[in-house]
């Protein structure tokens, strides 16, 4: 998604559409595509440090069967968030989205249970 944002600023900039410095953080001066594509890149970094965390945290402590099972399962989910923000904002799609989400977090609920069970 960064690739893809900063492809299409690099565009932007070089046909003189925006200046080098016209760009707001969150492209709120932008396509409503160029909105969600900063919004949807923002969701992947939040969610970095709790789900890395405890795929760092499964590796260190040696347990990475826990978090190798559905460790596919997880990406595919997150992925699939991504692609559906950057589709469409329709309400089907919002609660689509959600769900892709709810995946994940039932997934990191059960690799925190997993993992403190393996080490407690």
């Amino acid at each position: 998604m960064l690739v893809i944002m900063e492809a299409i600023r690099t565009k932007m900039v070089l046909t003189k559409e925006v200046a080098p410095n016209g760009f707001n953080p969150e492209n709120s001066n932008l396509s409503p595509f160029m909105q969600r594509l900063a919004r949807a890149h923002a969701n992947c970094v939040e969610g970095l440090p709790i789900f890395g965390g405890l795929l760092a945290f499964s590796i260190f402590t040696g347990n990475q069967s826990v978090t190798d099972q559905l460790a596919h399962a997880f990406l595919a989910a997150r992925i699939a968030q991504s692609a559906v923000h950057l589709l469409s904002t329709s309400p089907a799609a919002v609660t689509l989205r959600f769900s892709f989400f709810a995946v994940q977090m039932i997934i990191g609920v059960f690799w925190c249970y997993k993992l403190y069970e393996a080490v407690a």
